[in-house]
């Protein structure tokens, strides 16, 4: 097994770690794109949470911050810089976030390997 690092970037020896949470090329391209159409700052992170309500008991949330709070990880994945607190990293952790503009319309989709059941919508989820 390779050595790889939590997310306090110590090494932890012989363990592998599933990755916090990853972009696609599409998410993390919509990302910069929307950056640029807001005119959001080059340094401002995106924070990926989750928070209680929804359908199906959690909701998922996304929304630029410049500085990071007390508690949280930054993860970088395709050159955008995640925020996570550590309370929703253990809801998120596996997560791939992509984005679509299929027929079914368009947005964020969150495929959360934690999530034993959603909704509809794909904006909230149970465990």
């Amino acid at each position: 097994m390779a050595d790889t690092q939590n997310t306090n970037n110590q090494t932890i020896p012989g363990l592998e770690v599933q990755k916090d949470i990853e972009l696609t090329e599409k998410a993390a391209g919509e990302i910069g794109k929307i950056k640029e159409e807001n005119n959001i700052p080059a340094e401002h992170m995106l924070r990926v949470g989750v928070k209680g309500g929804g359908c199906s008991g959690m909701s998922y949330m996304l929304a630029f911050e410049e500085n990071q709070r007390e508690g949280d990880i930054v993860i970088e994945d395709k050159g955008v810089k995640l925020l996570v607190d550590d309370r929703s990293l253990m809801y998120l952790r596996g997560t791939v976030l992509d984005y679509t503009d299929g027929l079914n319309g368009q947005g964020f989709v969150f495929n959360n390997p934690t999530a034993t059941k959603t909704c509809g919508c794909g904006s909230s989820f149970g465990v």
